[in-house]
């Protein structure tokens, strides 16, 4: 088939040409429409309930909501994980689905269940499912500034920034957080509702019930219809305060003689505040599912350039992160270690072909394979990130394998009298067909295993796997086509003489080899002994799961005591902003959230801010390292008191909560039923891993010690006065918390209208405990009378796993490998922390990831191991030879090995996916050289003749694919832009066994040949 091919190649070169055109074309459009992305999206299918329940405390969250919905939702198909968090006023509900599983249909299904349930759950919830985004969906973030009022700005934020942002293709929503949401307040006076013998769910029904438009059908007028159109709904403060809510003695009580009516804000959950002056208000773009990043942060800013010019004198709107720099670095990143590395390619095929026309020739397969490559990623769905580019750049060097060795042997073979050129053309491709295209077969074999990763990792690493097998693929057709067709025009026919480079290097060659051959026992043992080294010096290297990326900013997580106050936790944050900008000049500017997000993406308590740090270019900071430069925030934070600090970055913390639900490297979550025994488990756990070195930020969540006001009504007081407790229920939230009661529509703008007590109430529980309510016979009753009231501690929040609770303790690790801290970690827990009957503990985060993939890697290596001997089988016909050319694996991994050991750098998920790809091009390199022998024992030539020319003979292709290969993944060595973390274990493990491998190739590969092989069959040539 491989024969019918070339001569088919050589034969329409017409047509080769034109198709060649036809591919450069589309592979130009397929990288124009690619979508571009800083990371592939390694989001799962994940469906959110955000529930808002005004006023509810985390337990009653828990039992009257969260629980029912969860025991509605547990049996979904495809179902692989549920969560939730019961905060104050919020229910968070997260399900995970398996991977494939159709985002819509998860929705669906979740959706019909909620519907199922809605009925059983308390009155006054809000909310529903979730956006169509992913955690990694928050694109662009902006603040309002300017001399407005924190409430014009979030009106104007609310009413025009935000519905023209919501209308861009791509958008899932646009998150509003911060300032004040006004509102039309009705402040009930008690006593003059008890003297009008007016009750407050009466007040509450009068608002709800005048606050209507409505038509009424059609009036006949002449020859015309007048359609009927009633004008009751609430246009201003006045409207509100002549409302009549009840009939006394012949008069209307008017709302107005009841009440205060007055121009409010909505209860606030949290705030944002910037750079130490004060609260600010911001605004959060959020990508739909699969949406292209780029061009989607793209659209947001025009979208921007095209409101400002609207916008009031003074107000302009001040981005501070734009997902669009981050996917512009990092693809900058590998597009130039790519760019680079096409620049080395050259040179050396220069260097070892010495022939610029060869040279051009071989180069040529480079664009042809990255355009095929681009068609096949659009048609895969793959969008242009920097694991995808960074797949092609690591094959960049064996992109020429193929056609280095067809060239080669061209020119080797030109110089045959008596044939014609095509045909001495199709000989010499022909005649390298097989071994090529088995080696390069092993090398796309050897990266199957990583499309069966799961997880993170796969979603990590599956593009690059796609794209190696895709640019091998397309590389190797190529080198057998366009390839001998481009040399039949380029290359001129007669004698080319060995380049220089190359004659030094037979030159020093052959007496290595002939040393080797005569020492053929001391050359066995030492190899021996360096894999036994290698062997040995494996278990000693660090393991983790990933290198951490540096995305470039900052966050930075505050937690401070639970029982915190809004006011408090803004001045303290406001304390640390202005020690942090005073201290530490790289850090330019601070944007920092405390508690819960207008969607309830993101609910976080009153004692929990996440700072954005918008930091100094690199170039004007003092420090070295990224990590420094957090040491010096930490260090400037510690004069803060009351503060726990811990740092992290926008994705890499989206990541870990999507994960695991928890932000950090290691989380250990506690399972359990009683929450005061999981805080003190939780704790003992802390104190332990603090202990442990390369610990760093370990918190658990301060779950206790948050003060309620406990009101233990008294039935039989409340019964003697005709008082429900479900009324004096619902008369102390909306005095305390508010009720909203209907919505006032201005200028297209939707104003609540909320019954809300005064603002005396929530200034002390001694004011608040003097509070009277009306009672239906018209008297009023101080709350102390009804019930007993009392000061207690309660949760922050409860956390639930499959229906359980559970406290987690999070922590990251810094200085030592993940895996080597969690086992110490385990033991230590295992050993000091007794565990209750019914209570259980669990190990995840980046660890529980780093096992999986280890595990899985584990069992489908081998699995390719056991296929790339079957192709070395079918290709060389003879098992013994097989395995000949197999044992070069373990012998190339020793320089990986040892360059791992000697870097310092751990054995991650990308070492790992260096170690797969230096086996095939190890396999590639002993079949190239094995094959040559053969072919020359065919023609009777004596075996010491064979190893001698047959080595000598294929120095040049071997030493080309090896330094071809290895300079290419210099530039993703060097690299220092976003991503090179995780490209540059990769580059140390190939490029320090291509030494190992390619020495043991020249060195060993002879000897072995010439003690293990059989003798060959003589061949027509």
């Amino acid at each position: 088939m491989l024969s019918r091919l070339i001569a088919f190649s050589l034969s329409q070169r017409l047509l080769v040409g034109i198709l060649s055109l036809a591919l450069l074309a589309a592979g130009g459009m397929a990288l124009r429409d690619l979508p571009i992305d800083a990371f592939p999206d390694v989001s799962t299918t994940q469906v959110k309930i955000i529930l808002k329940a005004p006023g509810m405390t985390p337990a009653e969250v828990e039992a009257r909501i969260v629980a029912p919905i969860e025991q509605e939702l547990l049996g979904i198909p495809s179902q692989v994980m549920l969560r939730s968090q019961s905060k104050y006023a919020i229910a968070d509900i997260t399900l995970d689905f398996a991977d494939g599983t159709d985002i819509y249909w998860a929705r669906q299904q979740v959706s019909e269940r909620l519907s199922g349930v809605m009925g059983d759950l308390p009155a006054g919830l809000s909310g529903g499912l979730a956006p169509i985004t992913t955690p990694l969906g928050e694109m662009f973030m902006f603040k309002v500034d300017g001399e407005a009022s924190l409430a014009e700005r979030r009106k104007l934020l609310d009413t025009v920034i935000r519905p023209r942002l919501r209308g861009i293709p791509g958008v899932a929503d646009v998150n509003t957080l911060g300032g004040m949401v006004q509102t039309f307040e009705v402040v009930p006076d008690v006593a003059e509702l008890a003297a009008r013998k007016v009750s407050l769910q009466q007040l509450q029904d009068a608002l709800a019930n005048n606050n209507r438009n409505d038509g009424a059908g059609r009036l006949s007028s002449g020859e015309e219809s007048l359609l009927v159109r009633s004008d009751g709904s609430i246009r201003n403060l006045e409207d509100v305060r002549a409302i009549a809510v009840v009939q006394r003695n012949g008069e209307a009580v008017r709302v107005g003689d009841v009440a205060t009516v007055q121009l409010g804000a909505l209860t606030r959950y949290g705030s944002v505040t910037q750079d130490g002056k004060g609260e600010a208000v911001e605004g959060l773009v959020l990508g739909l599912r699969g949406a292209n990043a780029q061009k989607l942060v793209r659209d947001v800013k025009a979208k921007i350039a095209e409101l400002e010019p609207t916008l009031p004198q003074g107000v302009k709107i001040v981005p501070f992160y734009d997902r669009g720099n981050l996917v512009e670095r990092a693809v900058s990143t590998v597009t130039k270690a790519l760019g680079e590395a096409i620049v080395l390619v050259l040179v050396l095929l220069l260097l070892f072909l010495g022939n610029l026309r060869a040279a051009l020739v071989v180069a040529l397969i480079l664009p042809l394979s990255a355009l095929a490559t681009f068609v096949l990623m659009q048609q895969w769905g793959l969008s242009a990130n920097l694991m995808s580019l960074g797949g092609l750049a690591i094959a960049i060097g064996m992109l020429v394998d193929a056609a280095v060795v067809v060239v080669e042997n061209i020119e080797a073979r030109q110089a045959e009298p008596g044939i014609s050129r095509l045909h001495s053309l199709y000989r010499a491709t022909q005649e390298v067909a097989t071994p090529v295209s088995a080696g390069v077969v092993v090398i796309m074999i050897v990266f199957l295993p990583l499309l069966t990763l799961q997880g993170l990792e796969g979603k990590l690493f599956g593009p690059v796997a796609l794209t190696i097998v895709f640019a091998l693929g397309a590389s190797l057709v190529l080198s057998l086509t366009v390839i001998p067709v481009l040399a039949s025009l380029a290359l001129r026919s007669g004698h080319h003489a060995a380049p220089w480079l190359v004659r030094k290097l037979e030159a020093g060659y052959a007496p290595l080899l002939e040393a080797a051959l005569r020492h053929s026992k001391v050359v066995v043992a030492v190899s021996l002994v360096a894999l036994a080294g290698a062997v040995a010096l494996f278990p000693l290297i660090g393991k983790s799961f990933m290198p951490s990326l540096d995305e470039g900013d900052i966050i930075m997580q505050v937690e401070k005591l639970p029982s915190i106050h809004l006011a408090q936790s803004v001045s303290t944050d406001l304390a640390l902003q202005r020690r942090i900008l005073e201290t530490v000049p790289e850090v330019k500017s601070i944007v920092a959230r405390v508690g819960s997000d207008e969607l309830g993406l993101d609910p976080m308590g009153l004692n929990e801010t996440d700072s954005f740090l918008v930091l100094q270019p690199r170039e004007q900071w003092r420090f070295k390292t990224k990590e420094e430069l957090i040491d010096a925030i930490r260090q400037a934070g510690e004069a803060i008191p009351g503060v726990n600090l811990s740092f992290t970055q926008p994705i890499e913390m989206r990541t870990s909560e999507m994960l695991s639900g928890v932000r950090g490297d290691l989380a250990v979550k506690i399972f359990g039923a009683n929450a005061q025994e999981l805080n003190r488990l939780a704790g003992e756990v802390v104190q332990l891993l603090q202990a442990l070195p390369g610990s760093e930020d370990v918190i658990t969540a301060q779950n206790g010690g948050v003060q309620y006001y406990r009101i233990d009504i008294d039935r039989q007081a409340a019964g003697r006065l005709g008082m429900a407790v479900d009324q004096i229920q619902n008369d102390l939230r909306a005095l305390v918390e508010g009720q909203k009661v209907g919505v006032v529509m201005q200028e297209g703008r939707r104003v609540p209208l909320v019954v809300r007590g005064s603002e005396d109430l929530r200034v002390s529980p001694q004011q608040f405990a003097q509070l009277r309510l009306p009672t239906p016979d018209g008297q009023a009753v101080a709350l102390s009378q009804l019930a007993r009231l009392e000061v207690t501690d309660g949760p922050v929040k409860i956390e639930r796993e499959q229906s359980s609770r559970m406290s987690v303790v999070r922590a990251n690790v810094r200085g030592r490998d993940l895996v080597g801290f969690v086992a110490d970690a385990q033991a230590a827990v295992a050993q000091k922390v007794k565990l209750p009957p019914g209570y259980s503990i669990t190990w995840g985060g980046q660890f529980e990831n780093q096992q999986r993939a280890a595990a899985r890697l584990g069992l489908v290596v081998p699995v390719a191991l056991a296929l790339i001997v079957g192709v070395l089988f079918a290709t060389l016909g003879s098992l013994r030879q097989a395995i000949l050319v197999f044992a070069n694996i373990p012998l190339a991994l020793v320089g990986g090995v040892a360059a791992l050991a000697v870097s310092g750098e751990y054995l991650s998920v990308p070492a790992s996916v260096g170690f797969i790809a230096l086996m095939g091009i190890a396999v590639l390199n002993g079949l190239v050289m094995v094959t040559c022998f053969n072919q020359l024992s065919a023609h009777g030539m004596p075996i010491q003749d064979v190893v001698r020319q047959g080595a000598l003979r294929r120095l040049r292709p071997v030493l080309m694919t090896a330094s071809i290969t290895a300079l290419g993944l210099i530039p993703l060595l060097l690299a220092t832009g976003p991503g090179s973390e995780i490209q540059r274990p990769l580059a140390i493990v190939v490029i320090g066994g291509l030494v190992s491998s390619t020495l043991l190739t020249l060195v060993l590969l002879p000897i072995l040949y010439r003690r293990f092989s059989a003798p060959q069959r003589t061949l027509a040539p």
